[in-house]
């Protein structure tokens, strides 16, 4: 039987549902369509923060504008935009993202070292900042704690993603509610070790900020890190964290706090289903794909694996075909360039049995056609090799991707 979680959704919560934020979003004219593409969130007092980055050599200004906002482990505000990446924009990028930042605080009333900037969309071409500016002016007078400005923020990260990616989830913490809450856009340039989206998290949990950035790194690794779409790590990925502490909590949250466990779990769960969220978005996507690897001898090594079926084109395709062609599964496995016993590989396709230590099974084709033309496949890989495990999520790659990507700049 299944543990209970610790955590409970709440229905409707969105990222300015835990204590002590406000939010908004409206469109100020960086995309040619009506939606929005500036919003903000802000705290109301100085909130414990931590951040991860893309790896792509080629980051985006506006991270290194938020790395050194946070050099002192806390945050005021977020100010972001979607239709433009301002990534490779040079000199003028890096003014841009640090004049983004001093007008937030200056609209919103914080100091400028306390502000993130975070930017999505097309790069190389320089942000209109006569829109910018407007925008960032708006926003002032939008910002609110009520649910809609939460979801008209949630609204402004979009790019080509077709829905909203959120969750919140309470908790009690010393006897007090608890609530984390999360945001993220991401459809394409996902793959590994962040990917182009953006994702932004807030909890009015009391935690320190360097317990806030370990919890983050770890939970990023087996969430974010284990979703693809398309192979491809973008420029300006970024997952942002602030943490008010105003829950009325009586003790810090730290390793050593009898409800570190339960917090961590909740913690991960929000994490989880954003990162699932953006794997089932995935620009002309059909279904949400998982991958399962199990028996293997680290877990360095049973994470590879997962990555590597996850983002094969191959796999991806014949998912979309609803083809159960597992040869393109154990040649994935592999060349994932970690150890694996030729001899003992088992292979499932939901729960149907295709290879048994290495060898081919009799199944039911017409049942493995069925299975895999559902919304969500699972890809089960156990290598026999050990007692770790990874799981990975990515979608199938279909005739829209390229579509889409075609003409992502027209």
């Amino acid at each position: 039987m299944a543990a209970v979680p610790s955590y409970t959704v709440v229905e409707g919560g969105t990222i300015i549902t835990p204590r002590g934020f406000r939010a908004a979003g409206l469109h100020c004219g960086l995309k040619k369509t009506e939606r929005n593409d500036i919003g903000a969130i802000v705290c109301e007092v100085p909130a414990a923060a931590a951040a991860v980055y893309t790896t792509n050599i080629f980051q985006a200004a506006p991270l290194q504008t938020t790395r050194e906002s946070l050099h002192n482990g806390r945050l005021r505000a977020i100010i972001v935009n979607s239709g433009n990446a301002n990534a490779c924009t040079g000199k003028q990028g890096d003014a841009d993202a640090y004049e983004m930042r001093a007008l937030a605080a200056e609209s919103f009333g914080v100091e400028a070292e306390d502000v993130a900037v975070a930017s999505t969309g097309v790069i190389g071409e320089n942000l209109k900042m006569d829109c910018v500016r407007d925008g960032i002016a708006r926003l002032a007078g939008a910002l609110t704690d009520e649910t809609d400005g939460g979801e008209q923020f949630s609204q402004a990260i979009l790019t080509t993603d077709l829905v909203k990616k959120e969750l919140c989830v309470t908790l009690r913490i010393d006897g007090q509610p608890v609530t984390i809450a999360g945001a993220a856009k991401g459809s394409g340039m996902i793959h590994p070790n962040m990917a182009t989206m953006l994702a932004f998290m807030t909890t009015d949990a009391k935690v320190g900020s360097e317990a806030l950035r370990k919890l983050l790194k770890r939970t990023t690794d087996g969430t974010f890190n284990m979703i693809t779409v398309d192979g491809d790590t973008s420029t300006n990925d970024m997952l942002v964290v602030m943490a008010s502490g105003l829950s009325g909590q009586k003790t810090e949250l730290d390793e050593h706090h009898p409800d570190w466990a339960a917090f961590a779990e909740a913690f991960a769960a929000v994490c989880e289903h954003l990162a699932k969220s953006i794997a089932r978005d995935g620009e002309g996507a059909t279904k949400l794909v998982e991958v399962v690897v199990s028996g293997a001898e680290s877990s360095e090594s049973a994470r590879a694996i997962a990555k590597t079926v996850i983002g094969s084109s191959l796999v991806k395709t014949a998912v979309y075909g609803a083809d159960a062609n597992w040869g393109r599964i154990i040649a994935a496995v592999g060349r994932a360039g970690v150890p694996v016993n030729p001899h003992t590989v088992d292979i499932k396709l939901g729960d149907i049995d295709v290879l048994a230590s290495s060898q081919p099974v009799p199944f039911d084709e017409d049942l493995a056609l069925e299975y895999l033309k559902g919304d969500t496949v699972r890809i089960s890989v156990e290598l026999h090799m050990g007692e770790e495990q990874a799981t990975a999520w990515g979608c199938d790659l279909t005739y829209d991707y390229v579509r889409i990507n075609a003409a992502y700049r027209t």
